[in-house]
């Protein structure tokens, strides 16, 4: 004999209350900071379970994410904008914490308006937290997705069945990362009846979904209005942040482009001699040399370099201009064309130490509260300690060398790479720990004036402040 009931939690607001909380907000980390510290060993609530390994395992963990960026890869009609999901560690400390309140309600109050959340309870035989999520996404089968021209301005909420907002959340474009916790509760009220050794699943969800009056998402063609951030990027039908695709000067953008929106590419250097044609100029044809139209443009040089293209469909005509050195041709006829725009960065040296200053805002969007773009050179592992230390593990203090740090945090090999970085308020305390190959410092001044955390894994987001 088993049950297992699920609810999810759907925003009373209108769409412009969504800007009264952003996701990723100072004050959503602040708020999220204070479950995290209620579950350290070291914690000063009492009444607090102590917590001595993860809430969930790491196979779960894989299971449940691997599973989310299917389903939301597969949604009918198609998403023109939906997100790449990725697990986040803060969203999973939250998780946790209310996992193990053992409370069949949403929660905590003050963290509910800055992130969406879906709950499931079971007991009896086992069931998977990946069952759970499966779970939700199947009552796409009562839901109706409201076209464009069916909200003016508003969209109609069209659920046949009991429940479609663990669908709606678990599928809303925007919403890219997530975080859950698996807790066995020795007695949980469930709607008046209590159940014993029932496992209960939290899943906290970043930026929020669920809006009343707005589309899960927007549908068309897969990845073809995804957010700038991602580069052009694909994956699955997901706008996804990968890795620039290497090319030669002669890779044309009819070889390479797919869709309204096309991928950053990485341009090798010595195109400015190379044979590859270019048609047009502002817009080129796309049977031009992306690398050759980009030194045209001037957005590169003759070093190479990173460079981000955009499709446009059915261009009248093409002209031609020499400008960089790259003689370009004309086409007085109808084409498919491209763009090509710069892709920005500062390049610092092992020994640079953080010390900057952000201006958060809860009005403020993510991009604006990233402080700094860095790339980061080969061999700063190998930097002493003394000349650049390293203070901290995965939140950094601001005397930390940034390059060496973002190693620590495992954001960038001793390979070196980008690195995004984005502020936050300072710390009590820095742990010290030993993380790929660098003992970092431990300290519990009060002198330290901010922190860092590394966000991006080997690449970058393309925008500054």
């Amino acid at each position: 004999m088993h049950s297992l009931i699920s609810i999810a939690l759907l925003f009373l607001g209108a769409s412009l209350a969504a800007s009264l909380f952003l996701p990723d907000s100072l004050e959503l980390r602040q708020i999220m900071q204070r479950y995290q510290d209620e579950l350290e060993p070291n914690g000063t609530k009492a009444d607090v379970p102590l917590r001595s390994r993860r809430a969930i395992r790491w196979s779960d963990r894989e299971e449940i994410l691997q599973l989310h960026n299917k389903l939301r890869g597969a949604v009918y009609p198609t998403a023109s904008n939906m997100e790449y999901m990725v697990w986040d560690d803060e969203l999973e400390k939250s998780a946790t914490y209310w996992a193990e309140q053992c409370q069949w309600e949403h929660g905590p109050k003050d963290l509910l308006m800055s992130i969406g959340q879906n709950l499931a309870v079971h007991w009896g035989r086992y069931r998977s937290p990946a069952y759970h999520v499966q779970a939700w996404y199947d009552e796409e089968k009562d839901y109706t997705y409201p076209y464009p021209h069916e909200c003016n301005p508003w969209c109609p909420e069209r659920c046949s069945g009991p429940m479609c907002t663990h669908y709606t959340q678990l599928v809303w474009a925007t919403t890219n990362r997530v975080g859950c916790a698996v807790h066995t509760c020795s007695r949980i009220n469930v709607w008046g009846e209590v159940w014993e050794n029932a496992i209960y699943l939290v899943c906290n969800y970043s930026p929020k979904g669920n809006w009343i009056g707005e589309a899960p998402y927007q549908t068309g063609r897969p990845c073809s209005q995804c957010p700038p951030s991602y580069g052009g990027g694909c994956r699955n039908n997901l706008c996804y942040k990968g890795e620039p695709q290497i090319i030669k000067c002669e890779t044309k953008m009819r070889d390479k482009c797919k869709g309204a929106a096309c991928n950053r590419y990485n341009c090798p250097a010595n195109c400015l001699n190379k044979k590859g044609k270019v048609w047009g100029t502002l817009y080129y044809d796309v049977q031009s040399s992306i690398c050759r139209a980009a030194i045209h443009y001037g957005i590169i040089d003759n070093n190479g370099g990173l460079v981000d293209v955009t499709r446009k469909d059915n261009f009248p005509f093409f002209v031609k201009a020499t400008k960089n050195g790259v003689e370009s041709f004309s086409k007085y006829k109808p084409g498919n064309a491209f763009t090509v725009s710069r892709v920005e960065g500062e390049y610092f040296y092992c020994l640079i130490f953080i010390n900057i200053e952000c201006k958060y805002s809860l009005f403020y969007n993510i991009k604006s509260e990233i402080c700094i773009l860095v790339f980061c050179p080969a061999n700063c592992i190998n930097e002493p300690s003394y000349w650049a230390p390293v203070v901290g593990s995965n939140i950094y203090g601001d005397g930390s060398s940034i390059c060496r740090a973002a190693i620590h945090s495992g954001v960038i090999k001793a390979s070196g790479g980008y690195v995004d970085l984005l502020a936050l308020d300072k710390r009590k305390s820095y742990a010290g720990t030993l993380k790929n190959g660098i003992q970092s410092e431990r300290y519990t001044s009060s002198a330290l004036d901010s922190s860092l955390r590394f966000l991006s894994v080997t690449q970058f987001s393309g925008q500054k402040p």
